[in-house]
């Protein structure tokens, strides 16, 4: 029997298109958003209509919708809702970004996840939790967010152009949504297998029970089997089972994984039946789970190790001839005379792009001003490069440069370009074309010429990256303000901060190095 609502229109803005997904909380279909040129969004109806006006679940809904659309903002591991509403048939719905990716669900059924992998995942999703752990402001107040349903069906894993593996939470607020009112009787809703004790009975959680439905999900992860087994699929079976059984030891499950001591513990401490036996935040979990990426085994995956799976592996591609290389110093001479200080641009600690006019040929630049001490301070150095970007809400790129030297540390010349313009995808494509770019430093005190040009080189697999996304944002429809974009960007950019300087600390910086990640 064809789907009814396959082509129905929604809020006389979404086109349903496809079924994409169904389970306990609802049906989910793809569809086009006919307001923003047709782009691809993520239709979730509920499943239960909001007919008795006792419960008062039309402003519940709505007040569970507008937080879930908040923590989307929030993180990056949160799958992001755009929309929300009610259709003519008094059932609820979210609009969700539209992410092709695989459940957790059908990644572990098909294959055994190296630890290394397990590691990055369970960091992804942690970060997630602990976003929504931590509260968001509503009306003043903070409110922290329980999941209430943590299992591998409600992990999406993504391969991101930019950020390699990506994992997102869904869901959010879904579960507390269907229950009923603080006014009538508390019933359970959730996941059998991966519920906490407490909330098999139906009380009042708090963030420790999501952390023991995480250990399910973590044991399961690592042995493609559950930490506790019924002889019956039911409430009452399940009820006892976690209440009373203890969960079966690794060794018991898998006795050839051999995993390390630390994250068999981790697992175990998340299943205990007390919460207070437990860790009592995901901060707690992240401890352990930095303390574990830092052993052997990690390095071993290129892509997957940090929150965001950026890849940060510093590869040396030594300019052993970018000084004496007569073009290039010809080149760099012929800009420091034609080019000078825009008169449109302040004077001040700044950092912009604009391509630079040479008689040959049009090339990328990067123009920064600082004062004359700093810059005399960082003519020798060591040059790094890496570039970040976010295809949804708005296609955006984050060009890095740091300039490095072991005396003065790292100066961080961050900037945005936003390739739905003009400018930035012809900036974009110098960059992938030329294959390098000049630094252009003009000092504070005398903004009238160039003080000083470096060049950076981008490394081949970059270029490939910056190619592909040049094409990926050309097709794609802006679905919210860039400045969204950037703001996820930046929050990622802080948390590999340290990561980069640590790998520049790591190098002799008492010669020449052009770096690129």
């Amino acid at each position: 029997m064809s789907d009814p609502n396959i082509g129905r229109l929604l809020s006389k803005r979404y086109q349903l298109q496809e079924l994409i997904g169904t389970g306990a909380m609802g049906r989910v279909y793809r569809a086009k958003d006919l307001l923003l040129g047709g782009v691809p969004v993520a239709v979730k109806f509920l499943a239960l209509s909001i007919q008795n006006e006792k419960m008062r679940l039309q402003d519940r809904f709505e007040r569970e919708a507008k937080t879930c659309a908040l923590l989307g903002q929030k993180s990056i591991h949160i799958v992001r809702v755009m929309d929300y509403g009610v259709d003519d048939k008094n059932t609820p719905f979210y609009v969700m970004e539209y992410l092709q990716g695989q459940s957790l669900n059908n990644v572990i059924r098909n294959q055994k996840l190296p630890l290394a992998r397990f590691l990055s995942m369970i960091r992804q999703v942690s970060l997630g939790l602990q976003c929504a752990h931590n509260g968001i402001p509503v009306d003043n107040t903070i409110c922290p967010i329980i999941h209430r349903d943590i299992k591998p069906s409600n992990i999406l894993v993504i391969q991101d152009p930019s950020f390699g593996e990506l994992v997102k939470v869904l869901d959010f607020g879904i579960a507390k949504l269907i229950q009923s009112d603080g006014d009538h009787t508390k019933f359970y809703l959730g996941t059998l297998a991966y519920s906490s004790p407490e909330q098999m009975e139906g009380k009042e959680l708090d963030n420790r029970s999501d952390i023991y439905s995480l250990g399910v999900m973590m044991f399961e992860m690592l042995t493609g089997q559950m930490p506790l087994v019924v002889s019956a699929h039911s409430f009452g079976a399940w009820y006892k089972t976690h209440h009373y059984q203890k969960p079966r030891s690794f060794t018991e499950v898998a006795p050839g994984l051999g995993l390390p001591k630390d994250v068999e513990n981790l697992v175990m401490s998340c299943l205990a039946k007390v919460p207070s036996d437990r860790p009592q935040s995901i901060s707690e979990i992240l401890k352990v789970l930095a303390s574990l990426e830092q052993h052997d085994y990690t390095p071993k995956i290129k892509q997957g190790i940090h929150a965001l799976a950026i890849a940060t592996t510093v590869e040396p591609v030594l300019e052993k001839k970018a000084k004496a290389d007569l073009r290039v110093s010809l080149s760099n001479d012929e800009i420091g005379r034609a080019i000078s200080w825009p008169q449109n641009k302040p004077l001040a600690d700044i950092v912009f792009s604009q391509p630079v006019q040479t008689k040959e040929e049009v090339l990328p630049a990067l123009w920064v001003m600082l004062q004359q001490q700093e810059i005399q301070k960082r003519l020798l150095c060591t040059r790094y490069n890496q570039f970040l970007f976010i295809s949804i809400p708005h296609p955006m790129l984050l060009w890095i440069t740091v300039i490095y030297n072991r005396k003065n540390g790292a100066k961080w010349l961050p900037y945005y370009l936003d390739l739905k313009t003009s400018l930035g995808q012809d900036i974009a494509c110098l960059l992938q074309h030329t294959g390098y770019y000049r630094l252009l430093f003009f000092a504070r005190e005398t903004p009238s010429h160039c003080s000083h040009i470096l060049v950076s080189s981008i490394a081949p697999a970059q270029r490939l990256r910056l190619q592909q996304w040049i094409t990926t944002s050309k097709t794609l429809v802006s679905s919210a303000d860039p400045q969204i974009s950037k703001n996820l960007l930046k929050k990622e950019y802080e948390k590999i901060k340290p990561q980069i300087l640590a790998k520049l600390e790591g190098i002799d910086t008492d010669s020449l190095h052009d770096l690129s990640g």
